[in-house]
């Protein structure tokens, strides 16, 4: 941050700011004060979100709901949750030279987690099924889609094959056994969004990036805390998100595993985290939701799939690349653990009727 920029936050905000970058975060650039009660002060990427008012109505709107439900259960709302700060004159954000700014309260005594065990998913299903809970009676239609079509997998499938036509980067004759695979499964990707459009799934607020480390787990005795990194709440199904956290925590290897045999799919996983999840969500899930959890986990690799192999036909605009066809390293470990994935599916829908008997 600029010394003149720096200056202008720390007195909207009445707070001393350390200049260094905190965290590891990609996106926004992360700083932490000084002064306590100590404040995470965010620069908000708005190459990616092109939105920023729009995405801070949201993330105040849900935490607001979120600490009415916690203090109501009796949680401190300022360790359960994202606590958006406001700067002196009231303003939820402020900006400065075209650049939005943001502040939350620090979470004291948290830790994130990046080691996925069974135990930890169990913890992170029951973090995100309460999250999910809480936020049941939210009304969704009222969040803005800030990045629209995030996880509506059909008009994913329309820009893999728009960059075929294109082939940018001359790219899609050597890509052929990919191309033709996500071609194969074109009548599946509907799956949510036709439900969705008829009512037969319940429109809900959404995370839409359920990793583990998007939650904060207490740093004594490592209980879930907050779910955090709330920039992608958006209206949609809860499948995304509980499809999306198997994904990458019931995965056997990094997504951009090259070593194909190494690619495979945790069912001990799924299971604590589907445990976890089921019984923190409660009755707020329904049945159709219920039957399609599996279906969720493979929709949700397939269409990652499908967005880094249009990537690599597009020249690698998107994601960060470290290596030569490293969005299409990706693309093809993503389509081994879709194999896997839906060879288990008959497995899975057993340990889903399991979890439901405890």
């Amino acid at each position: 941050m600029e010394n003149n920029t720096l200056a202008l936050v720390e007195e909207a905000y009445g707070i001393k700011i350390i200049p260094e970058l905190y965290g590891n975060g990609h996106i926004n650039k992360t700083y932490v004060t000084e002064t306590y009660p100590r404040l995470i002060v965010q620069e908000i990427n708005t190459n990616i979100f092109k939105d920023p008012v729009a995405m801070m109505e949201n993330i105040v709107g849900v935490t607001q709901h979120l600490g009415k439900k916690l203090k109501a259960n009796g949680k401190d709302p300022d360790r359960y949750t994202l606590t958006v700060v406001p700067a002196k004159d009231g303003a939820m954000y402020k900006t400065f030279d075209g650049k939005f700014y943001r502040a939350y309260l620090f979470i004291e005594d948290s830790q994130c987690f990046d080691m996925v065990t069974p135990e930890t998913l169990r913890l992170a299903g029951l973090a995100f099924g309460e999250f999910g809970r809480h936020l049941a009676d939210y009304p969704a239609e009222t969040l803005s889609e800030v990045i629209p079509h995030f996880h509506d997998t059909p008009s994913r499938y329309e820009d893999l094959l728009a960059a075929i036509e294109k082939d940018t980067a001359g790219r899609a004759a050597e890509d052929v056994a990919e191309i033709e695979f996500f071609k194969e499964y074109a009548i599946f990707y509907g799956t949510v969004t036709e439900r969705l459009a008829d009512g037969r799934l319940p429109l809900a607020v959404t995370h839409n990036d359920t990793k583990i480390n998007n939650i904060l787990f207490d740093a004594e005795d490592g209980h879930p805390l907050a779910v955090i990194d709330l920039d992608t709440v958006m209206p949609g199904s809860r499948l995304y998100d509980f499809g999306d956290a198997l994904r990458t925590g019931a995965a056997t290897a990094a997504e951009d595993e090259t070593d194909l045999s190494l690619v495979g799919f945790d069912t001990a996983k799924f299971a604590a985290f589907t445990k976890g999840y089921l019984e923190a969500t409660g009755d707020a899930i329904t049945e159709e939701e219920i039957d399609l959890l599996p279906e969720s986990a493979l929709l949700l690799t397939l269409e990652c799939g499908m967005r880094f192999l249009t990537d690599d036909l597009n020249g690698d605009v998107y994601f960060r690349t470290h290596r030569p066809r490293h969005n299409l390293d990706r693309a093809r470990n993503q389509i081994k653990q879709a194999k896997e994935i839906e060879k288990l599916l008959p497995e899975l829908h057993e340990i889903v009727k399991n979890c439901l008997k405890k």
